[in-house]
């Protein structure tokens, strides 16, 4: 069982996500994970900074912990032989303690590039195709590719690590859990659902299995519940509603009627030890074996604090 720590790139400028980051590494999470988004999710946040630049960042200031990007959709506002590339150097930069966490995206990063939103079906297409080409261009040399939806010409990536990437594929049905086990090295979900664990296993996944358990972090439930809502209200709808609207704005309406009593039914909120193993339990009995800890919060180094001396081991002996 590794236990890691939800980087939340909408609520946080750059820089304070490179300090979060040591300071995961100094409280001894075995791993951080960090969003891939061009816009944030909801007005109140006000941040979504490069991934990448922010990896390499993270990267030359630690020395142990493992870095993963949670999730990037490899297709439309990028094309997968940048992805391709962009993983290769971090993996290079981090020596050899990256993994690139992949999904099928949301209309509220893609459409900022102006080719549109496909519906599900095309875009479940597109991925494959996507992680096809990465693979590809992983094995060296000059590749071409010519798919449905994606086309490579001529190209190569020089810099390739002795190690390559794990490719973490993002599922939130069973369709998506069978193509990460049959394209990808784990698996990635929000829910702590066994179908979709099992499903991964019956498509022949052996790797890891990553999950993000919800949690709030303050002095007081109810402190704790209002930063969430402010936070992190936009995953209440469901992921139907969550890959499809276009910007926060969109959000904002969409959770208008979420409350902070909705809040504590879904995140473990304030500073409960015994309510936070709660709600982590049902993730390890679904079989999870990578656990990212949210913090939706608003004291982020008393969180850390709180995980030191004794959370991230109390959660590490639920496995």
């Amino acid at each position: 069982m590794k236990i890691g720590y939800k980087l939340i790139a909408e609520a946080y400028g750059p820089t304070e996500m490179v300090r979060q980051c040591v300071l995961a590494e100094q409280a001894g999470f075995d791993f951080v994970e960090i969003s891939d988004h061009y816009h944030p999710w909801v007005p109140e946040q006000q941040h979504s900074g490069f991934a990448w630049s922010m990896l390499a960042a993270m990267a030359a200031k630690t020395e142990r912990i493992e870095l993963a990007t949670g999730v990037t959709c490899p297709f439309i506002r990028y094309h997968p032989a940048v992805i391709a590339q962009a993983a290769a150097t971090t993996q290079i930069l981090a020596e050899g303690r990256f993994t690139l966490g992949v999904g099928s995206g949301e209309r509220l990063n893609e459409h900022v590039v102006g080719q549109g939103w496909p519906p599900v079906h095309v875009r479940h297409r597109m991925f494959r195709e996507s992680l096809e080409i990465i693979r590809l261009l992983w094995q060296g040399g000059y590749q071409s590719y010519e798919g449905r939806h994606l086309t490579l010409e001529d190209a190569r990536v020089f810099d390739l690590p002795e190690e390559l990437p794990k490719i973490v594929v993002a599922a939130g049905g069973t369709r998506a859990a069978t193509l990460a086990g049959e394209l990808g090295d784990g698996l990635f979900a929000t829910e702590p659902r066994a179908d979709l664990v099992s499903s991964f296993r019956d498509a022949g996944g052996s790797g890891p299995t990553y999950a993000e358990v919800p949690m709030a972090y303050a002095s007081t439930v109810e402190e704790a519940a209002e930063s969430a809502r402010a936070l992190f209200r936009f995953g209440i709808p469901g992921w139907k509603v969550q890959a499809e609207l276009p910007n926060p704005v969109n959000f904002d309406a969409a959770t208008a009627l979420v409350t902070a009593d909705v809040m504590k039914e879904n995140f473990a909120c304030g500073p409960d030890l015994e309510n936070q193993l709660e709600v982590t339990r049902p993730f390890v009995e679904a079989g999870y074996d990578h656990l990212a800890l949210i913090n939706a919060g608003p004291d982020v180094d008393g969180f850390f604090e709180h995980a030191a001396n004794g959370l991230i081991e109390q959660v590490r002996k639920l496995g």
